[in-house]
């Protein structure tokens, strides 16, 4: 890790960078998962680095939405691996949803390191794709589902997802939670609810509110329905033009 004391102004930051490194590193992330976290940390910049007001009504909704799923499932790549792994597991667990890989580029070795990656970090279980479930609407390998996982997931969290399985998840009529530092991009727009926030700030804000609702999920089983999305957008790139 980068030797840098915590009153460093880009402590979080480099600390993040140094996850994604490490990660390319450990085999769990790949190559162009840097590029992408980099588009991501200017987007952050711009945000100031802090978690707004439109990030922590998204974070409502979608904690909303998973406690009061029937089938929630907790898709993880290798960026969102490197970076939340124990958060990723603590989510499945207080939902007593599966752990799922899915990757953009295909690679069984980094789909197994990843698997590996989540068990040492606590996970009892996680699937893996498999060639016998496959998404209708989507041409790359993330067509390939885990038939007792996604494929059968009414609500799927995909933190960092790229655009086309996202598209193809709403075609499949599951409902989609994402976190996306960019809310002009395709996964942004297409998700049901979408976290315009980092994902080190936003998991564990969304692990309190799972938490305050998973006893009385009839509280918060309208609050989905209400959610505006579009809004939340527009709100997101209104801070972001600003600076």
């Amino acid at each position: 890790m980068t030797d840098v004391p915590a009153s460093h102004p880009r402590y979080a930051s480099l600390r993040t960078r140094d996850a994604i490194v490490a990660g390319v590193e450990g085999g769990v992330t790949s190559m162009h998962g840097l590029v992408a976290h980099g588009r991501g940390e200017a987007f952050d910049y711009l945000l100031g680095e802090r978690t707004r007001h439109f990030a922590r009504d998204a974070i409502d909704a979608a904690a909303a939405m998973l406690v009061t799923a029937e089938r929630p499932v907790v898709s993880v790549n290798g960026n969102a691996a490197a970076l939340v792994p124990a958060d990723l597991v603590a989510l499945a667990a207080a939902l007593d949803a599966p752990l799922e890989v899915n990757i953009f580029h295909a690679s069984k070795a980094r789909e197994r390191a990843i698997r590996e990656h989540m068990l040492a970090h606590g996970a009892p279980d996680v699937l893996m794709p498999a060639t016998n479930a496959v998404l209708e609407h989507i041409d790359s390998n993330r067509r390939f589902v885990n038939p007792g996982g996604i494929h059968v997931a009414d609500v799927v969290f995909v933190p960092l997802e790229d655009g086309d399985r996202c598209q193809a998840l709403v075609r499949c009529g599951k409902r989609v939670i994402t976190v996306d530092l960019n809310p002009m991009s395709r996964t942004a727009r297409t998700a049901t609810v979408t976290i315009v926030d980092n994902v080190t700030r936003a998991m564990p804000l969304l692990l309190e509110r799972v938490a305050a609702w998973r006893g009385d999920a009839a509280s918060c089983r309208d609050l989905p329905d209400a959610f505006d999305n579009e809004r939340g957008l527009r709100a997101a790139e209104t801070a972001i033009r600003a600076g």
